[in-house]
């Protein structure tokens, strides 16, 4: 397949793309991530999705780029990537034994147009945390540059009772929705 931009700044959409054999470039696109007044969460992340790789095919006009972005969303709120401990741990005391939505929208881009974009859910709950493990799970560092403030691939999937969905989307990207969607649009490499 042939060489494609991901249009992310995120270490875990590379390292989730690198593993399945795909070769790509990567331009971060510095994107604001800010939410319209009223703006849906799903609205929200697909916007997001669009906008950065409308950002990277602007500048790389006859590449295929794909952009994604990754939200939680719990009773119809966005939850962002928390930017200091004590919003971490509100977080993480919010999502305690709770049901939330992570949803990652993915667009794909080429010649500065959106040719396709899609919203996928998953479904994640979490058992009761206490105040010690919450605390203990700030000073590891990990929730932070994580929507939710958590790490389904790292210390946070402790607090995992059930997930309903794509495990990969959870860690930020949807690679079996993502590869689907390059395959359609990328040639084969000789």
């Amino acid at each position: 397949m042939q060489r494609f931009i991901l249009a992310s700044a995120s270490a875990r959409r590379r390292r989730l793309l690198s593993a399945v054999g795909l070769e790509f470039d990567v331009v971060e696109t510095g994107v604001a991530e800010e939410p319209l007044e009223g703006e849906m969460p799903r609205d929200f992340a697909l916007r997001m999705a669009c906008s950065k790789a409308l950002a990277a095919s602007a500048i790389n006009l006859e590449r295929l780029v794909l952009g994604a972005d990754t939200i939680v969303e719990l009773e119809g709120e966005i939850i962002g990537k928390p930017k200091t401990d004590d919003e971490a741990r509100s977080i993480l005391a919010r999502l305690s034994g709770r049901t939330h939505t992570v949803i990652t929208a993915l667009a794909i881009a080429h010649g500065g147009k959106i040719l396709e974009s899609e919203a996928v859910l998953s479904r994640v709950t979490f058992r009761a945390l206490s105040g010690e493990e919450i605390d203990a799970y700030v000073l590891s560092r990990e929730p932070f540059d994580k929507a939710g403030a958590y790490g389904v691939q790292g210390l946070g999937r402790s607090f995992v009772t059930q997930l309903e969905g794509s495990f990969s989307n959870v860690m930020g990207l949807p690679v079996e929705n993502a590869l689907v969607a390059l395959k359609r649009h990328l040639l084969p490499t000789a």
